[in-house]
This record gives structure tokens, sequence and C-alpha cells, in this order.
């Protein structure tokens, strides 16, 4: 294929992994989206990513030493959202930069996030929004844009480090002690207000006012990514204020780099 990857976009790629699963973007980059790996090595979620009928890819692996690794030109639309939403876009992969963190994921027991796997994903964000106009609110998770069916990079993924460097949007967990709480099975205007918050942050979720499934996965996937000293999906409190928080403190359309 012509366009496979030739040469680097960032200076911090260290080796190239052309795959052909790739194609060309519908819309602007104003994304960027991290997920993890979830496969016991590096090694095989290359492999498999440089597999036409896998039909999976993404612009960067970071490894587990800090190494970065390209597999997709920044200009190409990789396939790492699948089926997503955000925002009401649902073609994630055309607006959005993708960066796979290697980790076992939930199923090898989401081990911590080596230091200098960390360092090297904050300073491949920051030179990826050096060059793209993202907000702060639009550096995701794979599960906040496919919270039915995603849960990476997972709770334990410090995006208070990277908030701290410059790279994304949070605010300080709300420490909200008692309070009323909605949970499956509850229904009411309450409920129709919490979904109308999270669908204005930019979940794909309607506001239907019944605390259903879907709901419990949004309020799921919400907390691994702002609230992550508790994940359950009940919201509670401190769940409700952490988002209101978050949508008063929401960023114009600067771009996020510090």
């Amino acid at each position: 294929m012509s366009d496979l990857l030739s040469c680097a976009d960032s200076p911090l790629v260290q080796s190239l992994a052309p795959t052909p699963n790739f194609g060309a973007r519908r819309l602007p980059v104003d994304m960027l989206l991290l997920h993890y790996t979830g496969m016991e090595s590096a090694g095989a979620a290359l492999a498999i990513m440089q597999k036409p009928e896998a039909e999976v890819s993404c612009h960067y692996v970071v490894l587990e030493d800090g190494g970065v690794v390209q597999m997709v030109a920044e200009a190409h639309r990789a396939w790492h959202a699948g089926r997503a939403m955000w925002e009401g876009v649902s073609d994630i992969n055309s607006r959005s930069i993708g960066i796979e963190i290697v980790n076992p994921g939930h199923s090898g027991g989401l081990p911590p996030y080596p230091p200098a796997q960390i360092s090297a994903v904050v300073a491949l964000c920051r030179d990826i929004l050096s060059r793209h106009l993202i907000r702060a609110d639009r550096v995701l998770g794979h599960s906040d844009v496919a919270p039915d069916r995603k849960e990476d990079p997972g709770e334990r993924f410090p995006w208070d480090t990277l908030h701290e460097a410059g790279v994304g949007h949070m605010v300080p967990e709300a420490q909200v002690e008692g309070g009323r709480f909605f949970m499956p099975g509850d229904a009411g205007q309450p409920v129709e207000a919490l979904q109308a918050m999270l669908a204005l942050y930019g979940y794909g979720l309607p506001v239907s006012g019944a605390y259903d499934s879907m709901t419990e996965a949004v309020v799921r996937a919400f907390q691994r990514h702002f609230r992550r000293s508790r994940v359950d999906g009940v919201a509670d409190a401190g769940t409700i204020m952490t988002l209101r928080n978050l949508l008063l403190s929401r960023p114009g359309d600067a771009p996020v780099i510090a």
C-alpha cells in the first residue's frame, strides 16, 4: 500500500510498525483517545494490529519501558475506537488520534502503569497537542466513548498526572458524604437531570429519565475517569458534584497544552 507509514510524525517515536489497517479521515482531528492493549504482551498487541483480518489499529503504542512505536500516520484514520459516540458524533476514528498503552488490562489484573510508561504517554500527548487543536475535555479514554463495551484505560490510569502536565480536563474528586443517590431501577426527573448533565459533557446517553443499564455503564465510565476512588455505577453525591464541577470548568476552544 503506497500510503503505508514510512516516517514518524513525532520525534518521540523510536520505531515504526506499519499496518495496512487504516483509511481516509472524514473529519478534522479534535480528539485524543487513550486505550490499554489488554493483551499479554506488546508483541502480541503489535502483531494483531498488523493483521488485515483483525481490522484494528492505532496511531501509537507506548511500551512499558517508555518506548514509542508508531503504526499509522496521524493524517490517516486508524481503527481503534470501534462503535462509539461523543458529543453526538459516532465516527470517533475520523476525529481522533489513538494511543494504545501496553497493559494487560482488567482481565490481567490491571497492574499499575510503570512511571516510565506514563512519562512517555505524557510527553507523546503533549507533542500531539502541540500540533493539533484538541480541547482539554476531548482527551478521553476508550471507556468514555464506548461505555457499554470498554473499560480502558481503567481506573488505575493516572489521569491526574496527565492533567498536572497540562493534558486533559479534570477537577478534584468532590468529597461529599450522604445525600441522595441514584442507581439502576430508579426513574424520574432527577435521573433525567443526571442524564442531561452527562450528555452535556459529551457522553452518548439518551435522556430518558430511567436509570437503565446504559446509564449505569456511562456513570461507571465517568467514575473510571473522573471519580476513581469508587467505581460502582451508582450516582452518589460525590459523583454528581464532580460532574457538576467539570461542567462548570469546561474549557473553551483554546488548545489543551499549557
